[in-house]
């Protein structure tokens, strides 16, 4: 069973700058910046991140640019229009997705941990 998503950039939202989560955290609205997080980031269809994103697991539903950075499984759902450039360990393409860039299969050696400011 999977946990209930506790953050969220709602769908009437633009946020220019840099959103750091220790949990799992979906974005419906606009993030022009980085997003990290120790959890799961969720990219809704009408979502949209311009900038690199780190985190445990991705799952995209919506537009993004930029470099992601997952320990896990990333998830380009169908409605997914995605430019990255992507360091994952697991990767599922549903048909209909959107990939334009590349990608490297890979075991990241560090664990990811947004800093402490």
């Amino acid at each position: 069973m999977e946990t209930p998503i506790k953050n969220a950039i709602g769908k009437d939202t633009v946020i220019k700058g840099d959103v750091e989560s220790s949990g799992d955290i979906r974005v419906d609205g606009k993030l022009i910046g980085s997003l990290k997080s120790n959890g799961k980031i969720f990219v809704g269809q009408t979502g949209c991140v311009e900038g690199d994103m780190t985190c445990k697991q991705a799952e995209i539903a919506g537009v993004v640019k930029g470099i992601l950075k997952c320990e896990e499984l990333t998830t380009l759902k169908a409605t997914s229009k995605v430019e990255l450039e992507m360091l994952t360990k697991q990767l599922c393409i549903e048909v209909g997705a959107v990939f334009t860039g590349k990608c490297q299969m890979t075991q990241p050696t560090t664990p990811v941990t947004p800093t402490a400011k």
